[in-house]
């Protein structure tokens, strides 16, 4: 039985079994016994606890990992240091690596892979944004939860996994199948570095296999710093073509030509999840390079002649141990192999193997060459004075001149504080590769490790003063008030970490400041975005009853995204709070969605919505104008940004028309215009009034044909009877303004009957 396991550390861990062993520390399942929650227990090793320069960069990497706040990421709850353990409190997950996923999917759908990297993405950024590289990205390190949750773990941690006396090139961090070619080579990493790595894992889910395997070690690293992995679409044709470019991208040898940001590969990838189709034009087939059997084939033979001539750096064995074990499944042959295999094999062998002929040949004149030219010149058969300046940064000062002294002359230039470890130099004054004469001066600097700070020490000093202190020393003080029955209100009780200790600048402090004596009031902290769990246990903390309430919301479910008390509101122990906790279930809503119509507008007309391209079942009903002046319409339906078109029906003619474009927050009941014509839309639809014109000739036509009509037919019967001389002036004269009076009456008759017969008076 592990002889750990039962022990309690700090009076508060419990150590209840072992969870797995890995080439720095061992991990184990523990209970948290004040809070009541399982955690993971990293113990380091007896072989790294002994080593007090390793000790003293763990705990203060240790402590700027523990900033580290965001849902993709394992979160580090404690660090216990003594002198017999060494010790990490951890986030417990209960779920697999996503090493153990692709074993199990051998290859991930396309949908599923772009779910798991941008998580991973996210996480990266946020750490980066930190100032921290996790320089160890692989599957091992990536845990998944059963809803495709993924955490990121062991931040930083490998970064300081040196053993004292070790050159810069054994100094390299990450896993052979996964390190970017800069770190193969020994050199200056930064944050690429670990989007090269994220790449790697790119390819291999997507295609079932790592861009580099071999069964050495050693020669995955040269074929990182070297070789041009196969296409992923040649190994699995149904990768899109904007996806291949990612890979690519993001697996360049030069630092320069990756993306030089996670936001970067981000954005691209959101870009491809919206257009799949989509191609950025990175690449085109004519730069693609496949790799040929003949490639393969030289690499072959140079493999053993790289791994003896390059200082080539590995990580710890025992971390990858199985992939060394497996790394040949990928390139056994096939027993059921085609004759046309085999007949493409030897005919290839000549040429092959003339090549290699003319190699040696080229080889063997070289070395001769070189022979005769030292014992020409008498430089005592060394064969060259010229030698190639070595890359002296990240090695041990003392080492450096073990292994170089004899060929050059290294000379300390002076020392810094720098994010090196101690003694290591940072900068040369000859590039590495430049040929120089044996006895060269490089003039070099060497670290003396991060600078640190003591926390002061400002118990009982008013919070403002220590606040000052802090800033002084480049030091971030983070408030938090609690209850002292012995401080007066606003004096610092305490600092986390305590006074003394050695941290870097910019690290944040947490000051305990006094709410006053016997005082059980608090400030209400902001439980929105953390888990109900963890939010639940804060409050219980501080005896807050919470109240659950589970609703849908576009937060993962478990996620509190609403909380009754507003943050910064001091409240007393047992007040009561509801967390409002996500289900899982996307909110459903309903939009008010209000029409003007014009002025104008005459008609029956009706209003439909088309949500996302799908027809909805909402309509408006009839419209009639102008006797409604507006329209208001409840739209159901679910999302956040929802496209909506909606479309006009005059339904006197059947004509349609779009009248608008929008956006639709079902949730938030809420919609913004992108793009709408009201007027112009009832136009189209031949729904707006037109005046009429003055009635024309008609009118004027039919008076003077009666009235010539009518006196001629009257006076010839008067004409007897009547004098003959009133007959001729009364008739002239009376009939033409009887005449006038009918034209006047008519044309009046005719606008009334027009405006009574109007379609909006027969609606009335």
């Amino acid at each position: 039985m592990d002889k750990n396991i039962g022990k309690k550390l700090d009076g508060r861990y419990e150590i209840t079994e072992l969870n797995g062993v890995g080439g720095m520390a061992d991990v184990y399942k523990g209970t948290d016994i004040i809070d009541n929650k399982p955690v993971a227990i990293k113990i380091l090793k007896k072989e790294f606890a002994e080593n007090e320069e390793f000790l003293r960069r763990f705990r203060n990497e240790s402590k700027a990992i523990a900033v580290l706040s965001h849902p993709n990421i394992v979160r580090i709850y404690d660090v216990g240091f003594s002198d017999k353990i060494q010790y990490i409190i951890m986030e417990y997950i209960d779920g697999i690596t996503l090493k153990e996923y692709i074993e199990e999917e051998k290859v991930l759908s396309w949908k599923d892979t772009v779910h798991f990297v941008i998580q991973i993405l996210r996480a990266l950024q946020h750490a980066h944004d930190k100032g921290l590289v996790h320089r160890d990205i692989k599957p091992q390190n990536i845990m998944m939860f059963t809803d495709g949750t993924i955490k990121v773990m062991d931040f930083g941690i490998a970064k300081f996994a040196r053993e004292e006396g070790k050159t810069a090139t054994d100094q390299a961090i990450g896993s052979v199948h996964y390190i970017s070619p800069e770190q193969a080579k020994g050199d200056v990493t930064d944050e690429r570095s670990d989007i090269y790595s994220v790449g790697v894992m790119l390819y291999e889910m997507l295609t079932g296999k790592k861009p580099f395997d071999s069964e050495n070690p050693v020669s995955i690293a040269v074929m990182h710093m070297h070789d041009t992995p196969e296409r992923p679409k040649a190994v699995n044709p149904d990768i899109p073509d904007g996806l291949e470019e990612i890979i690519l991208k993001a697996m360049e040898k030069s630092p320069s030509e990756r993306y030089q940001s996670t936001s970067d590969m981000i954005s691209d990838i959101e870009d491809f999840k919206n257009n799949p189709e989509i191609k950025f034009g990175y690449y085109t087939e004519g730069n693609m390079h496949e790799e040929s059997d003949r490639t393969r084939f030289f690499a072959a033979i140079n493999e053993e002649e790289q791994s003896t001539s390059e200082n080539i750096p590995l990580p710890p064995a025992d971390d990858d141990s199985e992939y060394y074990k497996n790394s040949g499944d990928y390139y056994d042959d096939d027993d059921n192999d085609d004759d046309d295999d085999d007949e493409q094999r030897s005919s290839l062998l000549v040429p092959v193997l003339t090549a290699v002929t003319i190699v040696v040949i080229i080889v063997a004149v070289v070395f001769l060459f070189a022979l005769l030219k030292g014992t020409i010149l008498g430089d005592g058969g060394n064969g060259n004075n010229s030698v190639k300046m070595p890359s002296l940064i990240g090695m041990d000062y003392n080492e450096a001149l073990k292994k170089y002294g004899k060929s050059i002359k290294i000379v300390n230039a002076g020392t810094e504080y720098n994010e090196m470890q101690k003694d290591c130099i940072f900068e040369q004054s000859i590039d590495p590769n430049t040929p120089v004469n044996k006895a060269t001066q490089v003039k070099v600097k060497v670290s003396l490790g991060l600078k640190t700070v003591n926390v002061p020490d400002v118990f009982d000093q008013n919070y403002m003063l220590a606040q000052r202190t802090f800033t002084e020393l480049g030091l971030v003080a983070e408030k938090r008030e609690e209850s002292s029955d012995d401080l007066e209100a606003g004096q610092v009780i305490r600092t986390e970490p305590e006074a003394g200790t050695p941290v870097e600048p910019g690290t944040k402090v947490i000051l305990f400041v006094s709410m006053g004596k016997n005082t059980e009031q608090f400030k209400m902290v902001n439980l929105v975005g953390k888990t109900f769990e963890n939010a639940e246990q804060i409050c219980s903390y501080n005896g807050i009853v919470v109240v659950p309430v589970e609703a849908p919301s576009y937060e993962p479910q478990g996620i509190v995204f609403e909380q009754s008390i507003e943050p910064d509101t001091v409240v007393e122990s047992g007040t009561e709070i509801k967390l409002y906790v996500s289900n899982g279930v996307i909110p459903e809503g309903a939009v008010s969605y209000t029409l003007k119509l014009p002025n104008d507008a005459e008609g029956r007309f009706e209003l439909d919505f088309i949500i996302d391209g799908k027809p909805s079942a909402t309509s408006s009903g009839t419209i009639i104008a102008p006797q409604m002046k507006q329209v208001t319409i409840e739209v159901p339906g679910q999302g956040e940004a929802a496209t909506v078109l909606v479309t006009l029906t005059n339904k006197n003619n059947s004509k349609t028309v779009t009248l608008g474009t929008y956006t639709f927050d079902f949730a938030n009941k809420s919609y913004r215009t992108l793009s709408e014509d009201i007027e112009g839309s009832f136009r189209a639809v031949d729904g707006m009034y037109v005046a009429p014109t003055e009635p024309p000739t008609q009118p004027p036509t039919q008076p003077p044909t009666q009235p010539p009509t009518q006196p001629p037919t009257e006076p010839p019967t008067q004409a007897p009877t009547d004098p003959p001389t009133e007959a001729p002036t009364d008739a002239p004269t009376e009939a033409p303004s009887q005449s006038e009076g009918e034209v006047q009456q008519q044309s009046w008759n005719a606008n009334q009957y027009w405006n009574e017969n109007q379609p909006w008076n027969n609606a009335a």
